[in-house]
């Protein structure tokens, strides 16, 4: 294979070099300097971390993706009950029909793990554990028991497990579900429960780490719709798949897009080192929590010498923060538990799968596997500290952290999913939060106005864009982007600026080897060019929003009030559901509760209801069936100062 030079990660010995780069670039563009040092790909300024220096002759993933094949998935397009498409086999198959070489506009390394990602089908892992892979983001993992199968990880959507299952079922036989086991709390997890288990739990066991469901239904309570509008950028939603648009996203191909449901766990496991057997099948639990995911465990089936590394050891560098936005991770800790994994796993596992990609064989290549990983996270973590208190600002760390090459051409360390760049970024949040100490950054112009200076000082749009084509004809794409989106601030309607801004970030996609960033720039470019669409999504099932306490749907409420609306608004109301009262209290713009068993003497109004009525009401089905005493308006007032959100907000526009 002859990989293409494309554009990867700034490191530090390149820190310098792209010091002068920006030096002669600017010379040049005064008409005072020589073509500045360093390789162009389209204009495209790239970076010293070459991805066509990596191992390309390295083949052991795609002999590890390909092994173990019982059977290719045949099944053909997977449908909604309403006859959306929810899962379409045949849209990658330019990946898997695709040559070595990466077609031009892709970076070689993305396009490697891309094809690695494009394998859909049935495969033995080891004596009596089973994968399903390539039919949602994630992977199923079936192991099979005395008497019937555990199920480890769902998938997103209901029909897409229920898809996999049929394709176990159609190679192994109609084997029942005697377990499940959700390996941590994001949907592509646990979302197509009932596609595995249709009526419920039942006397089925389901199992996850403590504080699964708190993390289950979180997300979807507060920041929810940004979250999922910023998806949409980080998946490549809207994208058309092909070798221009989206090629996956890293972790996996995509988000499949049928019906998620959430069957609460029957049983927590809280202990690093607890047994537990299933239908005959013992299972060793390490609890990881902080780590990819605020509770997430691995497990070691040590009779069958197999570990579960759920989503902690992957073969990509993880997100430390992700993009869609989410809490930050705890680096750290990451690396102390993969520390503690390899003291577990060392000698006691002959494979290790996990909830995404394909799985690694003999213990030696495992201890490899989890040290690299565990150093990636490890220096990422602490050399983002020593700078942060060298007195580096998140950007600065960003442009001159640099891995050792021992780690930094390891396969599984690149960075298709989460970046170096944005990952320090989140270190040096969860340390020193979004301020980088310099005054100047205290109080700064939201983009508009910003956009309106920087545009005025330039000399006018006109002036701006020509600047900006400057920039990019010498390579820095980077800055040329920075000026046209101040233009596209400054003046929405001006076509000629978004057409070249969306331009300059169709190359910089095209160029990234991380598929979240390639995705980001390529939607951002479509958006500029014809407009926002909020494509696509997953239905929630009823039970995803029956598993929310009430405390939850108030807080969910909470933060929609529009508090300068809401500012002189005094309201006191009950809702009794069941054998509890919670406490609502409106007043100063801010939404507040409580609950006990006993009635508040001093509520305007009380509503008694079902959890199913408090549901229909809050999502605009009125009140019918709910018992009230009191002032009915107390409700209404409250309800006429909720925001509805956005789903489609600007991102590349005002």
């Amino acid at each position: 294979m002859t990989p293409m030079h494309r554009r990867g990660f700034v490191t530090a010995a390149g820190a310098a070099a792209l010091a002068l780069n920006a030096q002669n670039a600017q010379a040049q563009i005064d008409g005072s300097g020589q073509e500045p040092p360093g390789r162009h790909r389209g204009g495209a300024e790239l970076s010293p971390t070459r991805t066509d220096t990596l191992p390309y002759d390295d083949e052991a993933d795609f002999a590890d993706a390909d092994r173990g094949l019982v059977a290719p998935y045949t099944g053909g397009v997977i449908k909604a009950p309403s006859g959306a498409t929810v899962w379409d086999p045949d849209t990658y198959r330019f990946l898997a029909d695709g040559k070595e070489t990466a077609p031009e506009a892709i970076d070689p390394s993305l396009w490697r793990q891309a094809r690695l990602l494009s394998r859909q089908g049935l495969f033995k892992v080891t004596d009596r554990i089973y994968q399903v892979r390539g039919l949602d983001l994630a992977n199923m993992t079936i192991v099979e028991g005395d008497t019937g199968i555990i199920v480890i990880d769902t998938l997103t959507s209901a029909e897409t497990a229920a898809a996999a299952l049929k394709l176990y079922r159609d190679h192994r036989g109609d084997r029942a579900v005697k377990a499940v086991i959700y390996t941590h709390p994001h949907v592509d997890h646990f979302g197509g429960c009932r596609g595995v288990l249709p009526q419920g739990a039942g006397d089925i066991p389901v199992l996850a780490p403590q504080g699964f469901m708190d993390h289950a239904v979180s997300e979807n309570v507060y920041a929810g719709p940004a979250m999922s509008r910023r998806a949409s950028y980080m998946y490549g939603a809207t994208l058309p798949a092909g070798v221009t648009a989206q090629v996956g996203c890293g972790l996996g191909l995509a988000v499949s897009l049928g019906t998620i449901g959430l069957i609460a766990p029957t049983r927590y496991i809280s202990t690093t080192g607890q047994e537990v057997t299933l239908d005959g099948v013992r299972i060793r639990f390490q609890m990881t929590p902080g780590t990819e995911c605020q509770d997430e465990m691995n497990f070691l089936f040590p009779d069958l010498r197999a570990v579960c590394m759920a989503e902690n050891a992957t073969h990509t560098m993880h997100n430390i923060i992700t993009l869609r936005g989410a809490e930050v991770r705890d680096a750290h800790a990451w690396a102390g538990y993969l520390t503690e994994a390899i003291g577990l796993y060392s000698g006691n596992a002959d494979v290790a799968f996990a909830s995404h990609h394909w799985p690694t064989w003999g213990n030696d290549r495992i201890v490899a596997l989890l040290s690299r990983q565990r150093d990636l996270y490890g220096y990422l973590h602490d050399q983002t500290v020593r700078l942060i208190n060298q007195g580096l600002t998140p950007a600065e760390i960003a442009e001159t952290l640099q891995l050792p090459p021992a780690l930094e051409q390891v396969w599984a360390n690149r960075g298709y999913y989460g970046s170096l760049s944005h990952n320090v970024k989140g270190i040096y949040q969860r340390y020193m939060g979004w301020f980088d100490g310099n005054p100047a950054h205290l109080w700064e112009h939201q983009p508009v106005d910003e956009a309106r200076r920087w545009v005025e000082c330039l000399g006018g749009q006109a002036a701006v864009r020509e600047r900006a084509e400057q920039y990019a004809n010498r390579g820095d794409l980077r800055f040329a982007v920075t000026l046209l989106n101040h233009a596209v601030f400054n003046d929405p309607s001006d076509t000629e600026a978004k057409h070249q801004l969306a331009d300059l970030y169709t190359r910089l996609g095209q160029a990234e080897e991380n598929a979240v960033w390639r995705n980001f720039y390529l939607t951002g470019a479509q958006e500029l060019t014809h407009g926002i669409t909020t494509g696509s999504a997953g239905t929630y099932g009823v039970d995803v929003y029956q598993a929310l306490t009430a405390g939850q749907l108030i807080d969910g409420m909470a933060v929609r009030v529009n508090g300068p609306k809401a500012w002189n608004l005094n309201l006191v109301i009950d809702w009794h559901i069941g054998d509890d009262y919670w406490h609502l209290r409106l007043a100063n713009g801010v939404l507040t509760h409580t609950s006990d068993k006993a009635a508040n003497p001093e509520a305007r109004l009380t509503m008694t209801m079902t959890t199913v009525q408090l549901l229909v009401m809050l999502a605009g089905g009125g009140t019918k069936g709910i018992a009230m005493t009191g002032n009915p308006l107390q409700m209404v007032s409250l309800q006429a100062v909720l925001d509805t959100p956005d789903k489609g907000f600007a991102i590349v526009t005002p």
